[in-house]
């Protein structure tokens, strides 16, 4: 038992690590100035990523009913979805 919450500990450890590297990586393109859709599309995907890593591992809902996982993930598919329909089709 207490090997499995070490375990758990250092996942959401590493995890948490992976998330401020990405976030300070978003955050230097941010600042650089780079644009364009192809950046655009990239920050997109990387807030992808640390949405379902957060949902799935600090949320919890990696170990919930299939349902659960559907909506939550379903919503954020359908908020960066529309995030980048704005922002390929110009409105402000």
């Amino acid at each position: 038992m207490r090997h499995d919450i070490r375990s758990a500990d250092r996942r959401s450890t590493v995890l948490w690590v992976l998330l401020i590297i990405a976030t300070v990586l978003t955050w230097a393109v941010g600042e650089g100035g780079a644009g364009g859709p192809a950046i655009a599309t990239l920050l997109l995907g990387i807030a992808l990523l640390k949405g379902t890593a957060v949902i799935l591992d600090f949320m919890a809902i990696g170990r919930a009913p299939l349902l659960w996982k559907l909506i939550t993930l379903g919503w954020l598919a359908l908020v960066c979805a529309l995030i980048g329909l704005a922002y390929w089709k110009g409105i402000p």
